[in-house]
């Protein structure tokens, strides 16, 4: 189907408004949210005018002022057309809305139509209708001629000379839709019961009708389907204007012998598209005036015909002079306690004309003034000028995202045209295909687009095509590390580790892959071979039409409690699930993949309340404490001063009966890494606290300061072994646990009087070595074994500890190297041979 022209369109909405159109029926809504079932009852002209103002919004919603109607209503008890006053007859025909771009007042005075007590003649409205839209085109033939006509079918019909009017609509090059309340549509598969033998002979007069109508331009269908029809999401595909320009190549003014300029038509291939934003509305009073005095008004005196009128609200920008700047060292979030009498009275606001300001642009920490609200502008030319050539492979097609624009040679000029193809041809040398750097000026002054310009062939047509590129700056380029290249940190290749893949893996992947290949997992054509699952033409944008829908069903149904929204149109959500096909066909081999990769389901790490009492300065060198919000100096968490002052003093957190906010004692146990608990208060809630006294001065438990946890660790030299198994058992600080408590064993070992914590430090070096063969971290056991081991066996000062090693000699195989042999089998890599494992404890260093 051709694109027709967007706009440059009237039509007309005939409207049978007879009694039989007030009969009432049952209308489905969509389901409760329990899922129940609903429906409410209307009339057959309200359920039928949903689908004129359907269309009538979507004429608002496109917003173009050559896309007009009208509306004729015959059934009508007012007689009121250009043809009864001409010739007279054509009774209970009104033109209800004279022809016009349509707002919402054409929607409110479609609200306020009501079954009549008279009958009208659908062939009368026709004929009013094509007279009406005759005289108003009479000086606009270009434009296209719509009538709809909307009736049940239940009043006489007179069938007389009826085929000059259709010839006289084909002659206009009208189109024609009747759409039919409850009309019978086999393709659609409905069939209304016992249907009345004067609507069946009036249904078939339509079909008739139609038939006689120019082929493509009228069809005729029931009220259901129509209303679906136009819920349906669609692409409209429009024509798009020409606009002219040059394209240059070369300087013509200086160069002109070595230049070439060609005439040129832009029109646009794809148009961004985003959907409907919202827009803020409230209700307009009938006379500003009386809003202004306050004026009242008597109620019963007061005009209640008067349509409720909605407005826009429209976006205004007023500039004010802050009189009560900030002072240094002020800030917004920090709450300063202070008596109201001693705060400082604020003074207002001062309003500013913008005449008076200048507009000025950011440069560094100072602001550039600009009188005249930009730069001085490149001097520019209309046209597009070419830069350069380049090989099309070299082009990056992930740049091209933009608006995609069609260069057609002049078509009033063949000269032009067989130039540009000349252009063209040169470009699209098979093997060599070249793409071309263009700059792009709109106007003469205006700011320029940097572009590409592409070779394109039609059948019997060549152009270009043209997108803009993006600044080098907004391009982001990402380095990953190699998916199947594994170094070690010293340097070598690794080629069996978990992270690398085997061969079944890989085969197995791809079998997954295949499975879901959708180019065969769509439905079978006449001949039985599937096609493609996906198309772009048949994908539509949820949010675009979803919130269109919205807009229009808010604009056709009165109330929304009572009539809600209804589910999106099938084609909207019919690729949100994958094909069945695919999914049976994935599935072993999506099992398979799980069972090599053994996946499992991590599990959901609950994020804990952050607190925000304390402020904690960034860095862990600077000793400085902030203010928190309550202007006290709040308690570092890796403090190391052991509290003097009386128990309830010495903790960390206050207790719950004072209001504090801080952590609970059970977090604090949880986090004993992070934030030491002080002593717990045994005598909490029994009084004052007693004056210290050496039996209840601080004792080294489980639950006191550490002072033997240097800052920024997580395991502390008291109980250093305690301290690893709780953070190991969090699962996501391993390697700092495991490069922490190596640090402390080797700074007790060296330590005077270490023998008395030999049989402590061995078991903290079974629980590193067995923790670092299972959670691969073989390398950090070796360097710190090797390290130890030197530092013990140091007979310069200061002294090392022999006798501590000894010990390590005795446990023998237990505490010594971890072999590649010993790594491999829990997944792991090492440098070091089962040999120089069993060798090392004895060596000399």
């Amino acid at each position: 189907m051709p694109a027709e022209r967007a706009g440059y369109t009237v039509t007309m909405f005939l409207v049978d408004t007879s009694p039989s159109m007030g009969d009432v029926r049952t209308v489905q809504l969509p389901p409760g949210p329990d899922g129940e079932e609903r429906t409410t009852e209307i009339t057959n002209l309200e359920w039928a005018l949903r689908y004129v103002k359907t269309k009538v919004q979507e004429m608002i919603f496109n917003g173009r002022k050559t896309d007009q109607c009208g509306v004729i209503v015959f059934g009508s008890e007012t007689t009121d057309n250009i043809v009864n006053v001409q010739t007279g007859g054509y009774d209970n025909v009104q033109e209800y809305i004279p022809i016009g771009t349509p707002n919402v007042n054409t929607l409110a005075k479609l609200d306020a139509l009501e079954p009549s007590t008279a009958t009208g003649d659908p062939i009368d409205g026709l004929i009013v209708a094509l007279e009406t839209q005759g005289q108003y085109l009479a000086k606009k033939k270009t434009w296209t001629r719509k009538i709809v006509l909307v009736t049940d079918g239940q009043t006489e019909i007179e069938m007389e000379d009826w085929e000059v009017t259709v010839d006289r609509m084909n002659e206009l090059d009208v189109r024609l839709t009747i759409v039919g309340v409850d009309f019978d549509d086999p393709d659609w598969g409905y069939e209304q019961p016992d249907k009345s033998a004067l609507k069946r002979k009036n249904e078939q007069f339509f079909h008739d009708l139609v038939g006689r109508v120019r082929e493509g331009n009228g069809v005729v269908g029931t009220c259901a389907h129509a209303l679906e029809e136009v819920a349906r999401p669609e692409q409209k595909m429009v024509r798009s204007a020409l606009m002219g320009t040059t394209l240059r190549l070369g300087d013509p003014d200086r160069n002109a012998e070595e230049a070439l300029e060609i005439m040129v038509k832009a029109s646009k291939a794809t148009a961004l598209q985003r959907p409907a934003t919202m827009k803020k509305f409230a209700l307009l009073h009938d006379d500003p005036k009386d809003e202004e005095d306050g004026m009242e008004v008597d109620e019963e005196e007061e005009d209640t015909d008067k349509p409720f009128v909605y407005g826009q609200l429209k976006m205004r920008t007023e500039y004010y002079v802050d009189k009560n700047p900030k002072e240094d060292g002020e800030d917004e979030d920090t709450k300063m306690e202070e008596d109201e009498d001693k705060k400082k009275e604020r003074l207002p606001d001062e309003l500013m004309d913008k005449e008076v300001l200048i507009r000025g642009f950011k440069y560094g920490t100072t602001y550039v003034p600009v009188p005249d609200g930009q730069f001085p502008k490149l001097e520019t030319a209309k046209g597009i000028d070419i830069c350069g050539f380049f090989p099309a492979k070299n082009f990056p097609r992930e740049l091209a995202m933009g608006e995609v624009q069609y260069i057609w040679g002049d078509p009033s000029s063949p000269q032009q045209q067989v130039a540009l193809s000349s252009l063209v041809r040169a470009m699209s040398i098979e093997n060599e295909e070249k793409m071309a750097i263009a700059r792009w000026v709109s106007r003469d002054g205006m700011d320029p687009k940097m572009g590409v310009l592409r070779p394109c062939i039609f059948d019997g047509v060549d152009c270009l095509l043209w997108v803009q590129m993006p600044f080098a700056d907004d391009v982001r380029r990402y380095a990953f590390a190699s998916l199947d290249h594994l170094v070690s940190k010293k340097g070598e290749v690794i080629t069996e580790h978990p992270y690398l893949p085997t061969e079944e893996q890989l085969e197995a992947m791809d079998d997954f892959v295949d499975a879901m290949d959708l180019m065969d997992a769509g439905e079978k054509d006449e001949e039985g071979n599937r096609g493609q699952w996906f198309s772009t033409a048949e994908a539509f944008n949820p949010a675009i039409h979803r919130i269109k829908q919205a807009i229009f069903h808010s604009a056709v149904v009165s109330d929304i409690a009572t009539n809600p929204l209804p589910p999106p149109h099938p084609d909207l959500t019919f690729f949100f699930e994958p094909p069945s096909r695919a999914l049976k066909r994935a599935r072993k081999p999506l099992e398979k993949c799980k069972q090599l990769f053994n996946v499992k389901q991590v599990p959901k790490r609950v994020a804990k309340a952050k607190k925000d009492e304390n402020t904690h300065a960034l860095d862990e060198g600077d000793g400085e404490l902030l203010l928190d919000k309550k202007g006290k100096a709040p308690v570092r968490s890796h403090s190391t001063a052991i509290p003097t002052a009386t128990p309830s003093e010495s903790k960390l957190k206050p207790t719950a009966g004072k209001g504090s906010d801080t952590e609970s004692e059970t977090d604090n146990e949880d986090d004993d890494f992070l934030l030491l608990d002080a002593p717990k208060d045994k005598d909490k809630g029994k009084g004052p606290a007693p004056l210290p006294t050496p039996a209840r001065s601080v004792s080294p438990r489980t639950d006191a300061v550490d002072p033997e946890r240097a800052p920024g660790r997580i395991i502390g030299a008291t109980h250093p072994l305690k301290d690893f198994q709780k953070n190991i058992a969090r699962g996501d600080v391993v390697t700092k646990a495991v490069e922490d408590l190596g640090t402390v064993i080797t700074e007790i070992v060296l330590k005077p009087f270490a023998s008395k914590r030999t049989g402590e430090m061995l078991e903290c070096m079974k629980a590193l070595r067995k923790t670092c063969l299972e959670e691969d971290e073989v390398d950090a056991w070796n360097a710190f074994l090797v390290t130890l081991k030197k530092k013990c066996l140091n007979t310069k000062k200061p002294q090392g500890n022999t006798a501590f090693w000894g010990k390590v000699q005795v446990e023998g195989r237990e505490l010594s190297l971890i072999s590649d042999k010993e790594a491999k089998k829990h997944g792991g890599v090492s440098q070091y041979s089962e040999q120089q494992a069993e060798e090392f404890p004895s060596d000399s260093p």
